[in-house]
């Protein structure tokens, strides 16, 4: 007797199974049941050739060969089945004609199912075979349907069989085993949990209790160190209105909501803001200067009042010592001190290395009675720069990237921190860095006095001073819209592409003995190759740009500061605060890729009080950038090239033909039908 003839009797299991494959129905399984003798030898004429048919298929089935399932959802006789074998489909449908109860069906965890139907459906035979029951399982992604097929008393044997066997599996899925089994045990509809409300009004609640208790053992923070001298107090409101007017059209704004608060005047010598900190007045002194730039002259009373300040200057206006000098005063004059702080107090984030070591330069120029200070950014030391911090210091200048890895790694405290400086704000944006920056001002308490520095005023930045500060005022020099320094001859010259590497040796070649030059490029390659082509000529170049190691960025910049090289072939990266004061021409080989990077490229020149030259090669693949170019030239009241203007006039046509023939393409609408 083969195994497909094996009787298979309602009270007893099937003895005869074919080889389970999952491949061939991967979310239904089923154990096969042999056909019963009688069905086999029925008389309906096809008895004997209907038994010899299952031995053919068991023998095809020992040699490997494969038989052709049954799609999903389709039939065989009276049962419905789903990615049955044929056999096993005739077996059913004998069955389900001798017994015509309906199958008892239980839902379980798919987890459960899972090691139910592990090792080929061992475990399911199992039970089929100490039931006398058929068992069907249908695994869903989250819930499985188990059917039972049988007589009544079958079912209930095996259903009680089933729920003892869920309820030993389930105990490997709790941790610890000491959690009844009740969450994965039989899951029926009627039981099923409902989806829970979230409760925004308690998270809020929690939230703030949190943040109380967060800052709660803090010492105060003083904030207000100005001392109005009493000839700034008595400058009337036309004087005032005069000096801003005279010194570059300073513009200020409280952007508090509510009640506005009075804008302190401007202060017109050092001495009328400073006259009580002769330490600030010596540094002051001995670094020459004459008298505040005009962004100094009205943000120093702001930021010594305590109040956090929004400053928009041009590049190249003294942005940094407005917000240094308050920091040192705030420093010094804290309730608590500094060695008992537990970490720094002040934090200046800045967007590039460049940037970020020349401020601590600044730091360190204007020493202030031993306050400490640290530049911490990518590319340097990082276990340096670790041993430095534990140490201790007062001052941290970094980039948001390397900030953000020591204070994830707990190697740096942020919570002592009650100055915060964004400088250059807009560029940082534009890095992507608003998502480290996030991270950072976590641990920084919000009681801190935060001044934020541009020198563009876009939708980013003014969303990040919305987010970051508190009821600030608003400090702008100039205009809020786009313009390049008025210390600064502009000339664009329109030229073919393949005739740019010509027209810049000619331009180097006409350089006078104490001229110095930034050439900006677009690309880090065209830097390379365009001081690998002047290098060969003889010509001594240094090329600045992000693929370079730290101390080749440091080395180059150091080499142009102190005029081993005059010329400086760099990206984008030494346009923003890249401060060498004697650079005299700016040489644009690549058109930036927006005009707001042509501001801070053209910044770079005319700084501190003196004049510069700004050199821009524009191709006809720069024209859609011609129209702006064009409005920045003529409010520097500068000359703008005919080609130039052409230039413009081609791309607006070209946007116009743009948009009929988009207009044309477009399916136009059917008026409705008259009723």
């Amino acid at each position: 007797m083969s195994d497909w003839e094996a009787s298979s009797d309602e009270d007893s299991g099937a003895a005869g199974r074919p080889p389970f494959s999952v491949a061939a129905a991967p979310l239904l399984w089923q154990p096969p049941v042999a056909p019963s003798r009688s069905h086999a030898s029925a008389e309906d004429g096809r008895g004997r050739r209907g038994s010899e048919k299952w031995r053919e298929a068991a023998a095809g089935s020992l040699q490997g060969e494969e038989w052709e399932p049954r799609g999903a959802g389709g039939s065989w006789g009276s049962v419905e089945v789903a990615g049955q074998w044929p056999p096993r489909a005739a077996a059913a449908a004998v069955r389900h004609a001798r017994d015509p109860a309906a199958p008892l069906c239980l839902h379980l965890d798919s987890a459960l199912v899972g090691a139910l139907i592990d090792r080929g459906g061992a475990k399911i035979r199992e039970l089929e075979e100490s039931s006398g029951a058929r068992i069907q399982v249908l695994k869903g992604t989250y819930e499985a349907e188990v059917k039972i097929f049988g007589s009544i008393t079958v079912q209930n044997k095996a259903k009680m069989l089933i729920e003892d066997t869920v309820t030993r599996l389930g105990q490997n899925y709790i941790r610890g085993g000491t959690e009844k089994a009740k969450h994965l045990d039989l899951i029926k509809p009627e039981n099923t949990l409902q989806k829970s409300v979230i409760n925004w009004a308690s998270i809020r609640e929690n939230k703030a209790r949190y943040e109380a208790m967060k800052w709660a053992d803090l010492p105060p923070v003083e904030k207000n160190f100005y001392k109005e001298s009493s000839r700034t107090a008595s400058m009337s409101q036309e004087e005032v209105e005069l000096w801003r007017k005279e010194n570059n059209n300073i513009i200020c704004n409280d952007l508090k909501e509510g009640e506005k608060r009075c804008i302190p005047n401007p202060v017109c010598k050092f001495e009328d803001v400073f006259e009580h900190y002769p330490d600030v007045m010596a540094n002051i002194r001995k670094a020459g200067f004459e008298k505040p730039t005009p962004i100094q002259s009205q943000a120093w009373p702001i930021i010594l009042q305590g109040i956090d300040l929004i400053g928009i200057a041009q590049t190249g206006t003294g942005k940094t010592l407005a917000y240094l000098m308050p920091g040192f005063i705030h420093l010094d004059s804290q309730p608590i001190p500094r060695d008992q702080r537990g970490g720094p107090g002040m934090l200046v984030l800045a967007p590039t290395r460049e940037l970020a070591l020349q401020v601590e330069a600044e730091c360190s120029k204007y020493t202030y009675k031993g306050i400490k200070s640290i530049c911490i950014y990518g590319g340097g030391d990082r276990k340096g720069q670790i041993n430095e911090v534990t140490k201790g210091v007062d001052i941290v200048i970094a980039t948001p990237g390397r900030l953000n890895d020591l204070q994830m790694n707990s190697f740096i405290n942020l919570k002592s921190i009650t100055y915060l400086v964004l400088d250059e704000a807009d560029r940082m944006l534009d890095m992507g860095f608003e998502p480290q920056i996030m991270k950072i001002l976590i641990d920084v308490r919000p009681d801190r006095q935060t001044v934020m520095t541009s020198a563009t005023w876009p939708d980013g930045v003014r969303r990040l001073a919305k987010s970051y500060l508190k009821n600030p005022m608003i400090v702008y020099v100039g205009t809020l819209d786009l313009a390049a320094v008025d210390t600064v001859k502009q000339r664009v010259v329109v030229i073919p592409e393949e005739e740019k590497r010509t027209f810049t040796r000619y331009f180097i070649d006409s350089m006078k003995p104490k001229d110095k030059v930034i050439i900006f490029v677009g690309k880090k390659l065209t830097a390379d190759d365009l001081a690998s082509d002047f290098g060969l000529q003889g010509i001594p170049v240094q090329s600045l740009h992000g693929n370079r190691e730290q101390c080749d960025r440091e080395q180059a910049l150091d080499d142009f500061k102190k005029g081993r090289v005059r010329i400086l072939i760099a990206t984008d990266l030494a346009s923003r605060g890249l401060d060498v004061h004697d650079i005299t021409h700016v040489f644009n080989f690549d058109f930036p890729r927006n005009i707001e990077e042509y501001i801070h490229r053209v910044g770079r020149t005319g700084r501190a009080g003196r004049t510069g030259e700004a050199v821009t090669l524009v191709t006809k693949n720069d024209w859609r950038v011609a129209s702006e170019l064009i409005d920045i030239l003529e409010r520097a009241n500068q000359a703008v090239p005919n080609e130039l203007i052409s230039m413009a006039e081609r791309y607006k046509q070209f946007q116009l033909k743009k948009e009929i023939e988009r207009d044309v393409r477009r399916p136009q609408r059917r008026p409705p039908k008259e009723l």
